[in-house]
C-alpha cells in the first residue's frame, strides 16, 4: 500500500441534474458534474457561469449609503474641496486606492491618497494620520479597503469636522463606526444581492456610481485585487476577473505593462494565474517591507520609464521579501518542532523579536500547509510590549469568530474566517493560544486536522480527451469556491515510471487503462518513486491540462496525491549495496524476516536487533505484521511456515530482497524459477510466495512485483 497524504473526499451529485444540464446547454458531464459541485444545478445559473461575460454587474446605488456618498462627494467636486483617500497596503487595498483615485480624478476631484505605513502606523485608519488630513484643509475622507471596525478614528474625524466615508468588505463588527456613510456589501440591512465582493469591488462599484456608468477602463485594476484577494471567484467578482483579465491582455496601463514585461509574461496567456503569482506578490511586496506609496504610483503614472523604474524597485522589494519570508518560515518551523508540537497543539501560535511584521501573513500560510494547523504567526515588540500577528486558518475554524470571543484581550483585530490581523499586548499571547486552543479542541476532531483533498469527479482514462479540457476551461478563472477541477483516476496500470529534474524531485509516468494512456507529473514527488511498484495499480488525483510539445498537443494530468490501495510487491534481489536498505523501505512499521539463521550475522549490522528470525511454525504464527512492511531476507524453508506467517495479517507492503549469495536464493534471481515449490515472478504459475500471500491476505488484488 501507499497512503495518500490527504483524505480524498469524492463530491456526489445528483445525475439526473447532471444529464439535464448537459443536454439543455450540449456540454459533456463532466462539466456539468463540475458546475453542479459549484452549486450551479439550474439551467439559467450554469448558463450564466459559462457564458455571462457579457452579463450586466448589479446596479451600485442597491448598496446602502451609495447615494448619500456620491451626493457629498459631487459637492466637494463642485468646491474644490480637499478629498483624501485612505488605502491598506495589500494588493487589494493598493488597487482599490488606484480605482477610486483615478475616478475622482477623471471627475476633476481636488482628490490625493494615503496609505499608512505598516510599521510604524500599523493597520487602517489612525487618528494621527486623521488630524494631519484636517490642518492640511481636508474635508472629507474616504476610505478603501478598511475602516469598518475604525469606531474610534470615526470619532476622532465626527470631531475635527471631518466627513468620513467608509468603503470596505471586511466583517462588521457588533458596533459599527459613526461615519457620514457606510458602504459595504455585508451589512445586517443590506439589500446588495452579491455580499462577497473584495475591496477593490466595493470601490468599483463607488466608481460605477460616481461615473453614472461601468468603468470598463478600471476593471483590469479592479481583477488584480479580487484575485489577490482571494474572496470567491462567483457571482460579480467572477465577472470584474474575467472582464478584467481580457482588459488586462491589451493593457496601456505603463505600470502593468512595466510588471508584465518584468514578470517575461505572454500577453495571450495571461489568466489568474498571472495575477495571483507574478502581479499580486509584487504589488504586495512595497507595502510588506516599506511604504505602499511605489506600488499607487507604478498603476497611476502616464510616464514609461518612471513606471518601469518602479517596478525595477517594486521587483528588487519582493526578491527581499521572498529571502526573508524564507528566513522566518525556517525559524518559525524550529519554534513549532522545539516548543508546539502538533501533537498537543490543534492552534499554532508562534512568535519571535525581529520577525518582518509585512510577511508574517505569508509564514502562517506556509506553517499552515505544513501541519495544517489554524496559525497565528506574531512579531514582538519588546520596548512597546506588542504583538502584531497575521491568522491564516483551516477548514472547520472560523478565525474571525473564535478571536471575537477573545475581544478582551484583543484591541485591534479584524478579518475574515480564513485569515485574520491582530495586536495584542505581549503578555497576553500565552492566554490567546491557550484559549485557542481550548476551542479548536471543542471544534475540531482527529479528522479534521488532516488535509482534505475535495475532488470533483471519479473518471476513466478513455474519458480525458483534448476536447473535454478545452470545455473544462469555460470555468476559468479558479479561485476561492471554484477552484481548479480535481479528478480521481482509480486503480490505473502504470505503463512507465521514473524521476526526472536535475535532483530527481520530480516524478513522470504514464497511465494506461484499456489501451488509453495518459501522461501524468507531480512536481516534488520523486520520492516517491521507489515506494511504488510499476506493476500496482495506482489512483491519482490531480489536474487536467494539455501539454503541447512541437506542435503536438496531449492530455496529461498534474498529480497532486498519489496512493495504492493494495499490497505491492518489491523485488529487490541483487541488490549489492545492502546497507541502503533501511532508506529504500517505505513507512516507519518495517518487519524484516530471516528464515535462515547462517545469514544472521550478514544482516545484523545493518537492521540490528529489528531483525526478526523466524525458523518455526510456532514463531511464524506468533510474530505480529499487522499494518507493517514486510521484508523477506531470505527464502523460507517450506510453504506451511510461510503461510502461518502471512496467515489472517493485513499488511501494507510485501518486499523480497533474496541476496544472490545463498545457494537457495540464487535459484530464484531469473524470473519465473522454482524453488521448494515457491515462484516469485508469477502468480499464475505453480503455488508461488503470491498464491500464498493472496490466499491468506483480506483485501488484496494481487501481487506486484518491481523488477
Amino acid at each position: 500500500m501507499l497512503k495518500p497524504k490527504s483524505r480524498w473526499i469524492v463530491k456526489k451529485s445528483d445525475q439526473t441534474i447532471i444529464d439535464s444540464l448537459a443536454k439543455d446547454l450540449n456540454i459533456n458531464h463532466l462539466t456539468a458534474s463540475l458546475l453542479v459541485n459549484r452549486g450551479l444545478d439550474t439551467v439559467e445559473d450554469a448558463r450564466y457561469f459559462l457564458f455571462g461575460q457579457k452579463s450586466e454587474f448589479h446596479d451600485p446605488f442597491l448598496l446602502k449609503d451609495m447615494d448619500k456618498a456620491v451626493g457629498r462627494i459631487n459637492k466637494a467636486i463642485e468646491t474644490q474641496e480637499p478629498i483624501l483617500v485612505f488605502g491598506d497596503y495589500d494588493a487589494d487595498g493598493v488597487s482599490s486606492t488606484t480605482v477610486l483615485m483615478k475616478a475622482l480624478v477623471e471627475l476633476g476631484a481636488n482628490a490625493d491618497y494615503y496609505i499608512p505605513n505598516r510599521f510604524t502606523e500599523g493597520y487602517g485608519p489612525n487618528g494621527k494620520a486623521f488630524r494631519s488630513a484636517a490642518d492640511s484643509g481636508v474635508g472629507l475622507i474616504i476610505t478603501v479597503d478598511t475602516g469598518i471596525s475604525a469606531i474610534h478614528e470615526a470619532k476622532v474625524a465626527k470631531d475635527l469636522g471631518v466627513d468620513l466615508i467608509i468603503t470596505d468588505h471586511h466583517e462588521p463588527g457588533p458596533v459599527l463606526p459613526d461615519a457620514f456613510a457606510i458602504i459595504h456589501p455585508k451589512l445586517d440591512d443590506s439589500v446588495y444581492p452579491f455580499k462577497d465582493l473584495a475591496g477593490v469591488g466595493v470601490a468599483f462599484k463607488f466608481a460605477h456610481a460616481l461615473l453614472g456608468r461601468v468603468p470598463e477602463h478600471l476593471l483590469e485594476f479592479a481583477a488584480i485585487g479580487t484575485i489577490a484577494d482571494l474572496v470567491p471567484l462567483m457571482g460579480e467578482n467572477r465577472l470584474i476577473a474575467l472582464r478584467g483579465i481580457e482588459k488586462l491582455k491589451s493593457t496601456q496601463t505603463p505600470g502593468l505593462n512595466a510588471l508584465l514585461k518584468l514578470a517575461k509574461t505572454d500577453r495571450t496567456a495571461i489568466d489568474e494565474e498571472t495575477i495571483g503569482f507574478m502581479i499580486g506578490p509584487r504589488v504586495n511586496a512595497a507595502g510588506r517591507l516599506g511604504s505602499a506609496d511605489p506600488a499607487v504610483q507604478l498603476m497611476m503614472t502616464h510616464d514609461p520609464e518612471e513606471a518601469m523604474m518602479l517596478a525595477e524597485e517594486i521587483d528588487s522589494v519582493n526578491k527581499e521579501r521572498q529571502n526573508i519570508v524564507s528566513q522566518i518560515a525556517e525559524e518559525a518551523v524550529a519554534e513549532v518542532e522545539m516548543y508546539y508540537p502538533i501533537e498537543d497543539n490543534s492552534v499554532l501560535v508562534v512568535g519571535k523579536e525581529g520577525w518582518n511584521a509585512g510577511v508574517i501573513g505569508i509564514v502562517a500560510s506556509k506553517l499552515v500547509e505544513k501541519y495544517y494547523r489554524p496559525t497565528i504567526v506574531l512579531s514582538f515588540d519588546k520596548e512597546k510590549g506588542l504583538a502584531k500577528g497575521s491568522a491564516r486558518s483551516i477548514a472547520g475554524f472560523d478565525l474571525f469568530k473564535n478571536l471575537s470571543t477573545c475581544r478582551d484581550i484583543l484591541p485591534h483585530f479584524g478579518g475574515h474566517p480564513m485569515a485574520a490581523g491582530m495586536t495584542l499586548n505581549l503578555n497576553d499571547v500565552d492566554e490567546l493560544r491557550s484559549r485557542l486552543n481550548a476551542l479548536a479542541k471543542e471544534q475540531l476532531k482527529g479528522e479534521d486536522l488532516i488535509p482534505v483533498s475535495h475532488i470533483d469527479a471519479r473518471i476513466e482514462l478513455k474519458e480525458i480527451t483534448i476536447e473535454t479540457i478545452n470545455e473544462l476551461g469555460m470555468l476559468s478563472p479558479y479561485g476561492v469556491s471554484n477552484p481548479k477541477p480535481k479528478v480521481l483516476i482509480d486503480g490505473a496500470n502504470i505503463s512507465t515510471l521514473r524521476k526526472i529534474g536535475a535532483d530527481q524531485s520530480h516524478l513522470k509516468l504514464a497511465l494506461e487503462e484499456e489501451g488509453t494512456v495518459i501522461d501524468g507529473i507531480g512536481f516534488g514527488f520523486g520520492h516517491l518513486h521507489d515506494h511504488i511498484s510499476p506493476s500496482s495499480k495506482i489512483s491519482v488525483i490531480g489536474e487536467l491540462s494539455i501539454n503541447e510539445w512541437n506542435n503536438i498537443k496531449k492530455p496529461q494530468i498534474f498529480l497532486r496525491d498519489i496512493a495504492v490501495k493494495s499490497w505491492q510487491l518489491f523485488d529487490f534481489r541483487g541488490l549489492k549495496r545492502l546497507e541502503k536498505l533501511p532508506e529504500m523501505i517505505p513507512g516507519s512499521n518495517i518487519k524484516w524476516i530471516l528464515f535462515n539463521s547462517d545469514l544472521k550475522n550478514k544482516f545484523s549490522p545493518i537492521l540490528g536487533d529489528s531483525l526478526e528470525l523466524v525458523s518455526t511454525d510456532e514463531k511464524a504464527e506468533q510474530i505480529e505484521l499487522d499494518q507493517s512492511y514486510v521484508v523477506l531476507m531470505d527464502l523460507p524453508p517450506s510453504k506451511d511456515i510461510l503461510e502461518k506467517l502471512f496467515a489472517g495479517k493485513i499488511q501494507e507492503g510485501f518486499m523480497c530482497i533474496f541476496t544472490k549469495k545463498t545457494a537457495i536464493s540464487s535459484r530464484l534471481c531469473q524470473p519465473g524459477s522454482i524453488s521448494n515449490g515457491f515462484t516469485l515472478s508469477s502468480q499464475r504459475k505453480g503455488h508461488s510466495i503470491l498464491n500464498v500471500m493472496a490466499a491468506n491476505w483480506p483485501s488484496t488484488e494481487g501481487g506486484q512485483k518491481k523488477q
